[in-house]
């Protein structure tokens, strides 16, 4: 059973590719970037693969502090607005590869506009 809902999951699979990773460097100065992310169904985890993810500012911050979250999000539409999002917040590693990546292990979930009625939903994991 994953510790995605039903919508979550099919909002995940479905054609968004684009995300944004959060990680936060020693001195606490947060780094946000646009990344490529890829829901892993085997171990229930968010991988963000990269080109030169291995020599990466959030590779190193990862590595350093184990700790990432990441937003997938688009609009379905805009009259009226409705924003669609996953956010995951949680454990990370940083992951030599082949390929190098970060892999997300969900902590806390919230999701807006994905579910069927709408509404906003937040959950904790584990």
């Amino acid at each position: 059973m994953s510790v995605f809902t039903e919508r979550e999951l099919e909002y995940l699979t479905g054609e968004r590719r684009l995300a944004r990773v959060a990680t936060v460097g020693a001195d606490g100065t947060p780094h946000v970037v646009p990344v490529r992310f890829e829901y892993n169904a085997e171990l229930d985890v968010i991988d963000v693969p990269g080109h030169g993810m291995e020599t990466s500012k959030k590779f190193r911050h990862v590595r350093e502090r184990g700790r990432a979250a990441v937003v997938i999000d688009d609009v379905a539409g805009r009259n009226p607005w409705r924003p669609r999002a996953v956010e995951v917040r949680g454990r990370a590693e940083a992951i030599d590869g082949p390929p190098p990546l970060i892999r997300i292990h969900p902590e806390w979930i919230a999701s807006w506009g994905v579910e069927a009625d709408g509404k906003r939903n937040e959950h904790k994991v584990r």
